[in-house]
């Protein structure tokens, strides 16, 4: 087995919060209610507050399926970096806020890109609670940084 680096500890960081958001993305699925659903059918045009990418549900079912895998593996490399002390345990408290924002941002998008009849008033309800979490979540993290550089700096400037 290679030896773990500090770029591949990073890398396993982003690639875990980018896999968390498509995990939750593909976990909740499309928004859409069945009533929008049969009138799209019929040939009436849905109302988007952003028109999401059709992959089909092959497509979805991979893009999910493979997100999971790159989730799983990630938090192995962070778990065993962890372990062998490659990854300081106070990494932690920055990474867990960040990848329940990628859960959050997934789950957004997915209300985000309902299709409707009119108003998409679940988009009003998610920006009314999804964004201060997502601020309480960011604040955390960068409370975390600060605290960690803080942390750094005493033990290489001791006073």
């Amino acid at each position: 087995m290679t030896k773990m680096n500090q770029a591949s500890l990073k890398l396993a960081a982003v690639v875990l919060i980018v896999a968390v958001t498509v995990v939750f993305w593909w976990i909740v699925g499309d928004q859409t209610n069945e009533a929008a659903r049969q009138l799209d059918a019929e040939g009436v045009e849905l109302d988007y507050a952003i028109r999401p990418v059709n992959l089909g549900p092959a497509g979805e079912r991979i893009v999910g399926v493979l997100a999971c895998i790159g989730a799983i593996g990630a938090s192995g490399v962070l778990v065993l970096g962890t372990y062998t002390r490659k990854v300081a345990f106070g990494w932690w408290w920055i990474l867990i806020p960040l990848v329940g924002v990628g859960a959050i941002v997934g789950w957004f998008w997915r209300v985000l890109t309902a299709g409707e009849i009119g108003a998409n008033i679940g988009l009003g309800f998610a920006v009314i609670y999804a964004c201060p979490l997502l601020v309480v979540l960011l604040t955390a993290a960068a409370v975390a940084t600060r605290r960690l550089q803080r942390d750094r700096e005493r033990r290489n400037h001791p006073s």
